[in-house]
């Protein structure tokens, strides 16, 4: 998993998180949104990933308003009818399936709905022609959308989605520059490590359940749960519950015996319903976790004003853009730069995970390439040499 998890970060530029993320809900046998603009590699990330499980069945389906639940569950059997005979057609269709992922998920019909929230919750589906409910063999389902739900009936899907991830189009001129050669180089096919559906449900089902939650990290969660009560941000007490599994999982995939303090961070992930709390719920996550991380997040901020200036400049004279330059925004981003360094050099000492600020040092040499193509003309293709 670990080896998947990292072929698709060189694969996709900036989703090193988005892919770990998705990698540890999986194995905690939950369900992810991944939330964000058309063309920022939703869908193509997700079927990826969902395409290196071995044996496992695989479903598939855009929803929109008028997606009739026998699309999703299984058809009428035509034939089995015309002998007078009602039944559905299972066989690749949601009911089979151990691994699905469902783009725009929050266009879900009204007709459909009941039958969606029933399977992501429990599992099971209730057939056309009544009788008991059909036990579905899912894992963990990865969804996809545009946009955040709008009415009170899609919000109930939603809900069901314990791990909200964030994805935004390429910040890095750097990167950009990459993805665009790309579409014309020829590259040699990629390592592609696969994992068999056995083992896939053997690590979900008894190893990461068997990993253990010291009281520290129980403390720890407590400590979180009031913090965020104080800041307005209430989770429910199944999400927590639930949340607990993510933490084993983590723990799991990076092959520790027990969770750390440092796998707290997937909850940044879990903790909010709204894009404009989940800053909030980092830092408070962040906090908790390590204080490296938490400067790193105030060094963030820094980087955001500057890029902010950047954006507000436009049009402006390359004399003018100059000046801001030499005059502001070098000397802010390299001190931001050889402060991230330090910070994850004594982070990576003390056994502190650096995930938060390698993102933020991201975002810092995003910033940088801009500065350097925007603002002084340097070619994109030129800058990575200069970060």
């Amino acid at each position: 998993m670990r080896a998947i998890g990292d072929e698709l970060s060189d694969r996709f530029y900036e989703r090193a998180d988005v892919v770990r993320t998705l990698l540890v809900t999986l194995l905690a046998g939950q369900h992810s949104l991944v939330l964000g603009p058309p063309g920022t590699a939703k869908s193509e990330l997700a079927r990826e990933l969902t395409g290196r499980f071995e044996g496992a069945a695989y479903w598939e389906i855009l929803l929109s308003k008028f997606t009739a639940p026998t699309r999703m569950f299984g058809p009428i059997d035509v034939a089995a009818l015309a002998r007078g005979e009602y039944r559905q057609v299972y066989d690749g269709r949601a009911t089979t399936a151990h691994i699905a992922f469902i783009d725009e998920i929050f266009k879900c019909s009204t007709a459909a709905l009941n039958e969606t929230l029933g399977y992501l919750n429990e599992r099971i589906y209730h057939p056309e022609s009544g009788g008991e409910p059909i036990r579905c063999p899912l894992i963990g389902a990865i969804t996809a959308s545009n946009e955040l739900p709008s009415g009170e009936d899609t919000a109930a899907i939603y809900d069901r989605l314990l791990v909200r991830i964030e994805v935004g189009y390429l910040a890095d001129p750097s990167n950009f520059a990459a993805l665009v050669r790309s579409a014309v180089s020829r590259p040699a096919p990629p390592t592609r490590t696969t994992v068999e559906l056995a083992a896939l449900q053997n690590a979900v089902t008894e190893a990461v359940p068997a990993v253990e939650v010291p009281d520290v990290i129980v403390d720890a969660v407590c400590t979180l749960r009031a913090a965020l009560r104080r800041k307005e941000l209430v989770a429910s007490d199944r999400r927590w519950r639930q949340a607990v599994g993510l933490l084993q999982a983590s723990a799991y995939l990076d092959g520790r015996p027990a969770v750390a303090e440092t796998d707290l961070s997937v909850l940044t992930h879990v903790l909010w319903d709204s894009p404009a709390e989940r800053p909030t719920v980092e830092r408070e996550v962040l906090q908790l976790v390590n204080p490296d991380a938490k400067e790193a997040l105030d060094l963030a901020d820094d980087i955001e004003e500057l890029e902010a200036q950047l954006d507000a400049m436009a049009g402006q004279s390359r004399e003018a853009l100059s000046e801001w330059v030499i005059k502001k925004a070098h000397n802010k981003l390299a001190m931001a730069g050889k402060r991230l360094e330090t910070l994850r050099e004594e982070a990576a000492s003390a056994g502190r995970s650096t995930a938060a600020i390698d993102r933020v040092t991201g975002r810092q040499r995003a910033v940088r390439a801009r500065v350097l193509t925007e603002a002084l003309g340097m070619d994109a293709s030129m800058v990575q040499a200069q970060l």
